[in-house]
């Protein structure tokens, strides 16, 4: 029970990769706010939190509106008193090469991916100084390297990688740990939608030869927001079999 009576924001929750932590969370005694723009994926999150004997309620926030974030944490704080642990999780692609990617999927990816993990990390950071305690964790990708196809979602995971180096200096001297994980090619159903030659191509690319599982990214978080990682700030830990970019 390494998050028995911590209190956690998970972003992205509806979602495979946000939902996996959720759960990891909950059987490790966290009580988990499930955050997800499409209620409905929430709820089914916080359902399967539940119905498993953990605790967990579901949040509609837009993460790209400051208001709707601050109005979130508010709450959660009001609610539950305080909040340990931010998860930076929520993030979605608009793939198109440089000379055909228009200016509002530009807009999109920046906005969620990073944008987002700004104001949440914002929303949050004076309750954690003020309590001298927190676990902020962003989630990035291997294609913070660089991708073909992915200029705006290539930049935006390059700047959660910098807006974790960052908000690690700056708030490392309140007791708040800032890190980021960044998963390679994890089996997801989104990775399943992929054509067998770019699956075998993205396999080859890997030392370990095989696609991750979503619980390994979920233990490589859970490690970085429990207080086995209190000495551990401004890491990006690749979770992605060896692969060093896509």
């Amino acid at each position: 029970m390494r998050l028995k009576d911590k209190n956690a924001l998970i972003t992205g929750a509806g979602g495979d990769l946000g939902r996996g932590m959720a759960l990891r969370f909950a059987e490790e005694g966290a009580r988990v706010a499930v955050n997800d723009k499409n209620l409905a994926k929430a709820n089914e999150t916080v359902k399967m939190v539940v119905d498993r004997g953990g605790s967990a309620k579901s949040y509609g926030a837009d993460l790209t509106k400051s208001a709707e974030v601050q109005e979130m944490i508010d709450q959660i704080i009001k609610e539950w008193r305080c909040l340990d642990i931010l998860v930076n999780n929520a993030g979605d692609v608009r793939d198109a090469l440089l000379t055909k990617m228009t200016e509002e999927a530009w807009d999109f990816v920046v906005d969620l991916n990073l944008k987002g993990s700004f104001l949440c990390s914002r929303a949050v950071a004076p309750h954690m100084i003020e309590r001298r305690y927190g676990k902020i964790v962003n989630l990035t990708s291997m294609a913070y390297k660089g991708n073909i196809g992915q200029a705006n979602y290539v930049s935006a995971k390059a700047g959660v990688v910098g807006l974790t180096h960052a908000l690690g200096l700056e708030l490392a001297r309140y007791g708040i740990n800032v890190n980021c994980v960044a998963p390679g090619l994890i089996d997801t159903p989104k990775a399943k939608t992929l054509d067998d030659k770019t699956r075998e191509r993205l396999v080859k690319m890997t030392p370990m030869r095989k696609m991750g599982e979503i619980v390994d990214i979920a233990n490589a978080v859970l490690f970085l927001v429990s207080d086995e990682s209190k000495y551990i700030t401004r890491q990006t830990i690749h979770v992605s079999g060896g692969m060093e970019g896509f």
